[in-house]
């Protein structure tokens, strides 16, 4: 993590607390204030709109900056001023007059209507890739802001996010004049909803809290004093760079640069370093249960006692190459992440003892059996003298060590262990690793830990057989994926995409959905209790980012 804070703050994001990171991992919801946040909080002309009067073009209006209208066009203008009105833009009347004297106590001559120019704050200019971002890893933007309604619909329809989003009176279950909202349970409302509008501090941190209450982790974006509870609150708060002091103090992450790209930095910054953590608590478990579980079986069985000290030996080379993990190339999981205790005891109690097992299918073929020097014409190694013994604890060393440190590349991946490249230092740690337990288990001759080299005809028959016992994990780690999830087989097929086994994954579906919703929410069929469900979980997560997504595109 501090080696990802550190990147963060390269890429113009500054990490208060450090755990921030670990969380914006799993986040799966983002609210964020509109004023200031994902708009620049400064009036501009919408050039696109702006209505001339007779015998003008746009571009004169723009130019004179005149002022009002005549009353020979007064409806026409009211028309205009209220088409502005319903998509959320103030209205400035532009006109002029003409001054025979040329002195300004002059009357003049009458006003002249010469148009109507439209005024809004423009979104900052990442915005909307930022939202889009967002919406394809997962994470589900809502608009949580102070002005009026019309302009929160407008303000997220330039932004790709939906205008699915209602006044502040729907959210504390207060009566509201559309009684499809009012049926609704308030925490569902919250979930579905695009956003809010018409909202205060109090609002938000609501809003924020009620997230939490339904399991999401919430992230919150903002920058001015009515942000800060909201803040504080959330699991992840993110001050953008031109934010007040109580935004920034109240905050877990300040942005030092304008715009939003950096919060996406953040989270797939943070999904790798976690990604990263995931797989060394993987191979820890994985390999605490293979030496435990290899060593006493072999002890039990045989009354074999492995040399202490190799033990050490094997700790020390398997530390030195984990220590580079922390700087692995990792592919970040395109979905928000979390702590799958059930995923992970599970995979690595499941691969240390296959592991183990080979272990003692090892020790027995060259201990009970004639099978490698019959095949591979090497020397026996059965118990016939103390010097086998010894030479049989030194490739019992190789097979531990080589197999348990390429284990790293399975846990590493999300697909096949072959098919995602790993960081430079990994590898090559990874290969001085083997190349010392080779050279030891070859030639070493230490009598205080009983052991002896065997050669290097046993040290190419070790490495075969850990070859072979290698590919089966990966087959492994997908069938465990599969049983307790059911998506390892799409994770083969595709690795960069939500994953589904579902025609155009899942389209259709998701557009029904949507449909079911919308008619819910306008009253047009009662709502729908399944659709709601309490329980909620992984999927459904996603399904809520998908939904939003694709209002987003209607």
């Amino acid at each position: 993590m501090a080696i990802g804070s550190h990147r963060l703050s390269q890429q113009g994001a500054i990490t208060k607390r450090m755990t921030a990171i670990e969380e914006m991992a799993g986040m799966d919801v983002l609210c964020s204030d509109k004023t200031g946040t994902l708009t620049l909080n400064k009036l501009t002309v919408d050039k696109n709109l702006v209505e001339s009067g007779p015998g003008f073009r746009k571009r004169h209006v723009l130019i004179l900056h005149l002022a009002h209208n005549t009353s020979e066009i007064e409806r026409r203008v009211h028309a205009v001023i209220d088409k502005f009105a319903e998509r959320g833009l103030r209205s400035l009347a532009v006109a002029y007059q003409e001054v025979p004297d040329g002195r300004k106590e002059s009357p003049g001559g009458p006003w002249h209507f010469a148009g109507l120019m439209p005024l809004f704050d423009p979104p900052r200019h990442d915005s909307a890739e930022t939202i889009r971002r967002a919406l394809n890893l997962g994470v589900n933007v809502k608009m949580i802001t102070g002005d009026q309604l019309a302009i929160g619909k407008e303000t997220g329809r330039r932004l790709g996010m939906g205008t699915n989003m209602y006044p502040s009176s729907a959210l504390l279950g207060q009566k509201n004049s559309d009684e499809s909202i009012s049926a609704l349970p308030v925490d569902d409302l919250i979930e579905k909803a695009d956003g809010f509008a018409g909202v205060f501090p109090e609002h938000k941190y609501e809003i924020v809290k009620r997230l939490q209450a339904r399991k999401h982790i919430c992230g919150m974006t903002g920058d001015g004093v009515n942000d800060a509870p909201a803040l504080k609150k959330a699991d992840i708060g993110i001050a953008v760079a031109d934010a007040t002091d109580a935004a920034r103090s109240a905050s877990d992450i300040v942005l030092t640069e304008p715009g939003l790209s950096v919060i996406i930095s953040a989270v797939l910054t943070s999904r790798a370093i976690f990604q990263r953590m995931k797989n060394y608590t993987i191979y820890a478990v994985s390999i605490t249960i293979r030496i435990v579980l290899g060593f006493m079986l072999l002890a039990l069985i045989w009354k074999f006692d492995f040399p202490p000290f190799m033990v050490l030996i094997i700790a020390i080379l398997n530390d030195g190459t984990i220590m580079t993990i922390s700087k692995d190339r990792v592919k970040p999981s395109p979905l928000p992440d979390s702590w799958k205790l059930a995923e992970i005891f599970t995979t690595g109690v499941i691969l240390g003892g296959y592991l183990a097992i080979m272990t003692v299918i090892f020790f027995w073929a060259a201990y009970k059996t004639n099978f490698f020097p019959r095949l591979f014409h090497v020397e026996s190694l059965e118990k016939t003298a103390q010097d086998d013994f010894q030479k049989l604890a030194a490739a019992i060393y190789l097979q531990v060590s080589t197999i348990s440190q390429a284990l790293i590349f399975v846990t590493r991946s999300r697909s096949w262990s072959f098919a995602e490249r790993p960081g430079f230092l990994l590898v090559f740690a990874f290969l001085v690793a083997q190349l010392i337990a080779t050279l030891i288990a070859v030639y070493a001759d230490w009598r205080f830990t009983q052991i002896k080299g065997i050669g290097w005809g046993w040290a190419g028959v070790v490495w075969l057989y850990n070859i072979i016992t290698y590919l089966p994990l990966d087959i492994i780690k997908f069938l465990i994926r599969y049983t307790l999830s059911g998506k390892a087989w799409d994770l083969v097929i595709d690795q960069r995409i939500a994953f589904t086994r579902k025609k155009d994954f899942g389209k259709e579906e998701r557009e029904l959905k949507w449909a079911h919703a919308q008619r819910t929410l306008h009253g047009l069929q009662p709502p729908d209790a399944k659709m709601f469900s309490e329980k909620g979980g992984y999927n459904e997560l996603n399904h809520m980012a998908e939904e939003a997504k694709r209002r987003a595109e209607i």
